[in-house]
């Protein structure tokens, strides 16, 4: 559960700087347009139509009306004639563009709000558009304002004359209580029911008087609240916005490195590995930088060169009932780093206090010469095609004395690649290959053989059959699944056994984890021109591996 975590962390701690810059250009940019900005303010004015709101029992019918009409009054207040009435009003020479005009709720009642960086003026705009609509309801014309008066005056002569009324009903029910006659009664009972009628001739042409006034009209419109002055700006809370926008990037900035490691098909952790092989880790090495590649052999207490030693190990107790000794190193690409991780190997097991002959078998592009700074002009390719064995049964004797070579490590020779054949499958192939691994490991402990990678050519597929173990390198963030997959089946289709890999080049801190066996930031040796002198022919190593047009021939000249 714990390697799960790893990789789910990993693309957020490889594509830090990526989430870091985006969620800081994002803030960033939002700070400074927010500052930017004028200060803006907003006020609203509310209007009402009809009367529903004074009318204690409203009707669904005069409900439904002041509705549509409201809904009508939000569209007049969205036209261009309105606002320029408005702003001729005002006698400004520009309405302010942030208006928005609604009906609450589908109710009668309508805000009218206008933004604007002066606030007074904003006021005056919303408090004049709203005028503007109330004179365009029928009780704001003239004709209806001349007509309203008569119709008052009216009203008037008739609250009088239903009071009047009232009042001597009042008196005549007073007398009728004090009579006696029948006649007398009879007669106050006629009086005060012609009186009544009277009274209720008076309500009723009151009531349809009234029904003509504004007090009860339907299509109207009044002013229920003033567009107050505003005194505080509605952006000045910026600082949201920023941390909107900074969030905002961030969330894009994690879905992108996902998304990157999502398209990446190489591999980055030993956990992938594993998985993609099922085959064990034996080891993972740093990054190695500098003129010297051959690092065991300098800062020997480094944890790089450590971390060769826990390799060394691993390889020795992948199979303590059959220790591998002939063991061959290749990639499944070129450049993923299996010459100098063959030749760092080679050097610790030499250490350990072994006899150990490091073969440079790839016979296409050698450079294990170069590590070590020795010819190239006899080797492998010597012995397997000069040399001519004895009959068969008896003992075939090389001279591997005559073509491999010390190194400056005590106990480690080499056994470069000699001249580049033109058959380099058919001699790694061959039954003599066989015999001289026979012949190779009774005189040393260990016979390490640095091979031509596997999709590339044939030559490891048919020398892996001839070892004791294939030891597969792959490059952190460089070798792809499919090739990985593709190199592990072609050695298992040929029954090799492949005793595991090293993941190379790993990038420490990119990689999300501390530690994984030993690993240390990359070391450089030297100054450049000193190590010019001192290290001429690694130097040409590393050409040789950086350029992929530099023709082999060239390569193995010493």
């Amino acid at each position: 559960m714990d390697i799960d975590i790893k990789e789910y962390i990993a693309p957020l701690l490889k594509w830090w700087w990526l989430i870091f810059l985006s969620t800081l250009l994002a803030g960033g940019t939002s700070f400074y347009v927010a500052r930017q900005q004028l200060p803006l303010y907003s006020t609203t004015a509310t209007i009402i139509v009809g009367n529903a709101i004074e009318n204690p029992n409203p009707s669904n019918v005069e409900l439904n009306i002041t509705q549509q009409l409201a809904a009508f009054y939000v569209d007049l207040a969205k036209r261009p004639s309105v606002r320029n009435a408005a702003r001729e009003a005002l006698g400004i020479s520009q309405f302010p563009s942030e208006i928005f005009v609604q009906q609450l709720n589908n109710t009668n009642v309508i805000d009218i709000t206008v933004r604007h960086t002066n606030p007074a003026l904003a006021q005056a705009a919303a408090n004049e558009l709203a005028r503007q609509l109330t004179l365009r309801s029928p009780t704001a014309r003239q004709d209806a304002l001349e007509r309203q008066e008569f119709i008052n005056r009216q009203l008037n002569n008739y609250e009088t004359a239903i009071q009047d009324a009232e009042q001597q009903i009042a008196e005549k029910q007073a007398q009728l209580a004090t009579l006696i006659s029948a006649r007398e009664i009879r007669q106050v009972q006629n009086e005060i029911a012609t009186l009544t009628t009277a009274l209720q001739t008076l309500r009723r042409d009151y009531t349809s008087l009234l029904a003509n006034t504004q007090a009860g009209a339907t299509n109207t419109i009044r002013i229920i609240e003033q567009a107050p002055l505003p005194r505080n700006p509605i952006n000045s809370n910026y600082m949201l916005t920023v941390v909107t926008a900074a969030g905002l990037g961030l969330v894009l900035a994690v879905v992108a490195a996902y998304a990157l490691e999502l398209l990446d098909d190489t591999v980055k952790l030993p956990s992938q590995v594993e998985r993609l092989t099922s085959l064990p880790v034996l080891g993972g090495i740093a990054q190695i930088r500098g003129d010297n590649l051959l690092v065991a052999t300098r800062q020997v207490r480094s944890p790089t060169v450590e971390a060769f030693r826990v390799l060394r190990t691993g390889i020795q107790f992948s199979a303590v009932d059959s220790p591998r000794r002939a063991l061959l190193v290749t990639s499944p690409t070129p450049f993923d780093g299996k010459s100098t991780i063959s030749a760092n190997l080679a050097v610790v097991f030499a250490q350990a206090g072994n006899r150990v002959l490091l073969i440079d078998a790839d016979l296409r592009r050698p450079t294990q010469h170069l590590f070590f700074n020795l010819p190239n002009r006899r080797g492998l390719t010597n012995i397997l095609v000069d040399f001519e064995g004895g009959r068969p049964g008896e003992q075939i004797m090389f001279p591997i004395e005559e073509v491999m070579q010390e190194t400056s490590v005590p106990g480690l020779f080499l056994l470069s690649s000699g001249p580049i054949p033109p058959n380099p499958a058919e001699l790694l192939g061959s039954i003599k290959m066989h015999y001289l691994i026979e012949f190779l490991l009774a005189q040393f402990d260990y016979v390490l053989f640095d091979s031509a990678p596997v999709l590339s050519v044939t030559d490891s597929v048919l020398l892996s059959t001839q070892v004791d173990g294939v030891v597969l390198v792959l490059r952190a963030n460089k070798s792809r699944r499919a090739h990985v997959r593709q190199a592990v089946q072609a050695l298992h289709d040929v029954r090799a056994v492949v005793s595991g890999t090293i993941l190379n080049d790993l990038k420490v801190r990119s990689e999300g984890f501390g530690s994984y066996y030993y690993y240390t930031d990359p070391y450089t040796y030297g100054d450049e021109q000193t190590d010019e002198k001192r290290h001429g022919p690694v130097q040409a190593l590393r050409r040789l591996l950086l350029n992929k047009g530099t023709k082999v021939g060239k390569a193995q000249q010493g």
